[in-house]
Parts: structure tokens; sequence; C-alpha cells
């Protein structure tokens, strides 16, 4: 048994984790340096799903382009509103109730869009778990609001696919340019070179990434 297999029989993940992820880890801590360090850090946390496809994805439009911090805020306020969040419930929302609750007048446009996409059957939400990534994300971004990171974000969080790369993910391309690079510019070909080590297991290292920077989980 070598030191990365040793170091990650010892942590106990919990029942709701991927069934992929403790061998994702020794994968990631045999091929590649920084995870080698950086996993044992975070001991049996890993990566959770919320469970509701909806909801993961208005919370992803929510969090676009603002800080986790502040994302959390208009997430808490928006939730508020309905009685219960979903797609029906948000149509039925009065537009200045929703922009007090701190969203941008695009981004109601965008939940309303989302929410009528799963009202009325548009997405084929059933077929989701035998579909693979790139079908998936071609289905997602024709959502107003939804880009390719939305629906990265979505495969990571709420399917849990194991082998997603959002180079398009601030918080990822930093992590990277500090873990590898001493802080120096990464371009997107650094970031895929670098992550080639990950492979089929990039979700996992991305998730490690972003501990790097802020220790509390980010969830959609």
């Amino acid at each position: 048994m070598n030191k990365a297999q040793s170091a990650i029989k010892t942590i106990v993940f919990d029942a709701s984790a991927p069934a992929y992820w403790a061998e994702a880890c020794k994968h990631l801590m045999r091929k590649d340096r920084v995870m080698k360090r950086l996993i044992p850090q975070f001991g049996s946390a890993c990566l959770q799903s919320r469970g509701d496809a909806f909801a993961t994805l208005a919370r992803s439009v929510v969090g676009q382009q603002i800080s986790v911090k502040a994302a959390q805020t208009v997430w808490d306020r928006f939730t508020q509103l309905p009685e219960q969040l979903t797609p029906a419930n948000v149509l039925k929302l009065k537009i200045d109730d929703m922009r007090a609750a701190g969203l941008s007048v695009r981004k109601v446009e965008y939940l309303v869009d989302l929410a009528l996409h799963f009202d009325n059957g548009a997405l084929h939400a059933d077929a989701w778990s035998s579909m693979d990534d790139d079908a998936i994300i071609a289905e997602l971004v024709a959502i107003r609001g939804i880009g390719r990171w939305t629906a990265e974000m979505f495969l990571i969080f709420h399917l849990m696919r194991p082998n997603v790369l959002p180079l398009d993910d601030v918080g990822l391309i930093n992590g990277i340019s500090k873990g590898y690079f001493s802080g120096d510019v990464v371009s997107r070909s650094d970031a895929r070179e670098v992550a080639q080590a990950w492979a089929p297991y990039r979700t996992v290292a991305t998730w490690y990434i972003w501990r790097s920077l802020d220790p509390v989980p980010v969830e959609y």
C-alpha cells in the first residue's frame, strides 16, 4: 500500500458521498502532487447534492457574476417569497418582489424562463441520468441565462458527474494558478494540461481546488 492509499484509507466518507469519491481520491493522490497534499486536509467532507434539479439551476442563475456571500444573501431572500420553491410557484411571483429580493431584471427573466421550461415539460429531466454530459449541456443552454458554466455546475452539483472540468469557472482557474503556478496567470490551455492527470475524476479535483480557496463547500 502506498502513502496515498494509506492516507485515504483513514478517511471515512459519508454514505451520501458519490459512490466514486473514495476511489477518485486515491487516484488523484497517486497522480497529482497538489492533490496528495490537499485531499487529506478536508477529511470526510465531499460533494453533496441537494437533490432538486430546479433549485440547483435556479441557485446557479442567482449566483452568476456575484460573490458566494452575496449570492447566498439573495438566494435566502428569494426562497422566502414562494411557499415552496417549485417552477409553478416561481411563475406566480411578482416581478417587483423578486427585484426587491436583490435579483437583477435579467436574472428575474432567466428564472422565469427556467421555471417555464420545467413547468411545460420542455426539459427531459427523467432521461438525464442516461444522457451523456454534452447532451445535457446542449439541452440546458437552450434556456435563457443558462450558459455552459451553469450547465456544468448542474452536472457537478445535481447529477454529480465525476469528470466535469468547468474551465469558465474563475475559482478553478485561480486555484490552479495558486496551487500549480505560484500565482502566475493561467490560461485555459494551462488548466486543461494540469487536469489531464485528474481524469476520469476531474469533478473531484475541481471540488478540492475550490476548497483550497474557501474551506466552506460551495453548493448549488
